[in-house]
């Protein structure tokens, strides 16, 4: 893989809201999560649990509640990503954990051909306490991203957002 190659595995990323009337199939949802769980974390404590959602009525009730998930109305699964509390060694780093294994999975999707897009929840109490009660979670799960997946309907070209005005040597 050349270096133009590399970025192009990042660029191609995209956030797609729109989706085909196509379902995404059990083996791409099997690479997702692997591709998730194989992000780094801190102290190797992979804290993160999914809860894989195709239940129509589940994904309607989530817009509620979400001022940005109305992909969901037409997206044929999404993932919920939360992170255990129970037991931290580093506490706090359950944020960062699910943020690496919720990119990993970002970056699965569009190196399979489909869409997807990352819905915060987490800090967000009321968007947690909603997505906790719609789907169960217990105390010590906090639900931290929601992931919508399907098959594009919309086309984004890559896009590089380099900017060397963000970027200190050795100080700011």
């Amino acid at each position: 893989m050349d270096r133009q190659q590399v970025l192009d595995f990042f660029f191609k990323r995209r956030s797609i809201r729109k989706y085909k009337d196509m379902d995404v199939n059990q083996e791409d949802i099997d690479i997702i999560l692997r591709a998730a769980m194989s992000a780094p974390s801190a102290g190797n404590q992979q804290p993160w649990h999914f809860i894989v959602v195709d239940d129509r009525q589940k994904m309607k009730e989530i817009t509620k509640y979400h001022p940005y998930s109305s992909m969901l109305n037409t997206a044929p699964k999404c993932i919920i990503v939360a992170g255990d509390v129970s037991s931290q060694r580093y506490e706090g780093y359950w944020v960062q954990d699910c943020a690496a294994a919720t990119q990993n999975m970002l970056l699965a999707i569009a190196q399979l051909g489909l869409g997807g897009v990352w819905l915060g929840v987490h800090p967000r109490k009321e968007r947690e306490e909603a997505i906790r009660k719609i789907f169960n979670i217990p105390d010590h799960i906090v639900p931290f991203a929601i992931v919508a997946i399907g098959v594009p309907d919309e086309e984004k070209g890559p896009s590089d957002r380099y900017n060397p005005e963000r970027v200190h040597m050795n100080r700011w």
